[in-house]
């Protein structure tokens, strides 16, 4: 075999790894963005696939006693506990009653296992409209 033939080959399985290796990468990173209504309804088709979970953070379910944040979100009809694991710093706008945006896995235990938490910014910090035209 001619040494442009063994460059090739080796050229072809390179570009076929990176490939393989970003597929990969872009099917761990995918995430469905649903409510918690939605959620709950899927029943036991959510094993082994990322979520980002939209809903209410509960009152009084914020438990910071444990090793990892635990809490409850909310929609209209049900809600689910959430289990912070990630690394990032919890957000300031993040509290009993805002918005938030969870993203991870359920857990063995039933509990939603979240890698990372968004919280939505309050409403005071949204321009206010005053009828005038600029």
């Amino acid at each position: 075999m001619g040494a442009r033939v063994k460059f090739w080959i080796g050229g072809l399985v390179i570009v076929a790894a990176l490939g393989w290796l970003a597929f990969v990468a872009f099917e761990e990173s995918k995430a469905y963005y649903i409510t918690v209504d939605e959620f709950t309804s899927r029943g036991g088709d959510t094993e082994g696939k990322r979520f980002k979970l939209a809903g209410d953070v509960v009152a009084g379910s914020i438990d910071r006693s444990r090793p990892q944040l635990e809490f409850v979100i909310a929609s209209p009809q049900s809600s689910i506990r959430v289990r912070y694991a990630g690394r990032d710093i919890i957000p300031d706008t993040f509290r009993e009653g805002s918005k938030a945006l969870v993203e991870g896995t359920v857990a063995p235990d039933g509990v939603f296992e979240a890698s990372r938490i968004e919280a939505k910014c309050a409403s005071k910090y949204e321009a206010e409209y005053d009828g005038r035209t600029s």
